[in-house]
């Protein structure tokens, strides 16, 4: 197994820990002050980014599977990407309900934009691997 594997399966448990963390605090904790939270509609943002969150820890397990069996630049830059993604979507989306700094708000398409070219990644290095079949 490559290192870069074990590091995305590494992250992928880290980030899905976290992701299931912040989802009960936004259950229990934010939910109890949803009404003070800084940002309006606050905990429904705050569960968008959980759930994205928690997609793209998949995402990183099976980006880490795959690299298992297969070594490609596309799954390192697909896996890469999805992690810079979760900081820069759900980190931006968290940052803000809790401190509704809007100035945050530009970072989230960014975010978004990396989840979109990691999957896009992902599928070059499928359709790399059939090419090469």
């Amino acid at each position: 197994m490559s290192l870069f594997s074990l590091w995305m399966m590494a992250l992928s448990g880290l980030n899905m820990a976290l992701a299931v963390t912040l989802g009960a605090f936004g259950a229990h904790a934010l939910r109890a002050r949803a009404d003070t939270l800084p940002l309006e509609r606050g905990l429904a943002v705050w569960e968008t980014a959980v759930q994205y969150h928690l997609i793209h820890g998949l995402a990183l397990l099976a980006v880490g599977v795959a690299l298992h069996f297969m070594d490609s630049s596309w799954l390192r830059w697909s896996g890469g990407l999805m992690l810079a993604g979760i900081v820069l979507f759900s980190g931006s989306l968290y940052l803000m309900t809790l401190t509704g700094w809007r100035m945050l708000g530009p970072v989230t398409p960014i975010g978004g934009l990396c989840f979109i070219l990691a999957w896009l990644a992902l599928a070059m290095a499928a359709l790399r691997a059939i090419s090469n079949h």
